[in-house]
């Protein structure tokens, strides 16, 4: 028997199971989830919100982006490489913000490998979308049970950006940002969003901010 697919949310959309009700989710589900970006400074707050989220669930990160972005200087990679250890001190005290050490500490250590990698690449995006070859993986799963935790592509990349520097870069969380900056299209087959996403694709390059 044929899995069945998502369930029709009250708008009469069928979306991934992990939208869930949540207004703040079901937004970025339809409008952020796996739009191929092309833009360094979405790249980057990825990295740091994806970072932040170890251990976390990703809604609760979602209610803290304006406070991060705020922290984090517009996630402005050249910015914040040049945090200072005062300034993460006062940041620790910063109630919009996850006030984890190691995660803050780590955020301004990958601003500094991220500025390593635009200055080899050109772009932090050149050099992420070489690991699928430049073009969006598109899938086909049929229930939320079948999308992998991690792919080869994604231990690649993890053990490539380790090597570079980085922290709170394992596997899981870059196949998650592969996924949120739509290097891969895991939208369930049964959710509107899976053929409008590779729609969006077929446009070319796409940057949010």
């Amino acid at each position: 028997m044929s899995p069945a697919p998502p369930a029709a949310a009250a708008d009469g959309l069928r979306r991934c199971d992990w939208a869930g009700t949540d207004p703040a989710m079901v937004a970025y589900h339809d409008t952020e989830w796996g739009v191929p970006v092309h833009d360094d400074t979405v790249h980057f707050e990825f990295l740091v919100l994806e970072g932040a989220q170890a251990g976390l669930s990703w809604a609760t990160i979602l209610k803290r982006r304006d406070g991060y972005r705020k922290a984090f200087a517009g996630f402005d990679a050249a910015k914040v490489a040049r945090f200072t250890p005062a300034r993460v001190d006062k940041l620790l005290g910063d109630p919009r913000i996850i006030r984890n050490r190691a995660k803050v500490e780590a955020t301004v250590r990958n601003a500094r490998a991220f500025l390593g990698v635009q200055e080899e690449f050109g772009s932090f995006d050149a050099y992420l979308w070489g690991f699928v070859d430049g073009s969006p993986v598109t899938n086909r799963w049929r229930r939320s049970a079948q999308l992998p935790a991690i792919t080869p592509r994604s231990e690649a990349l993890s053990k490539d950006l380790r090597r570079r520097g980085f922290s709170f870069v394992g596997p899981t969380v870059m196949y998650a940002h592969m996924q949120a900056a739509g290097l891969v299209n895991d939208h369930l087959l049964g959710c509107f969003r899976h053929a409008e996403v590779g729609r969006t694709a077929g446009r070319g390059a796409i940057g949010r901010g």
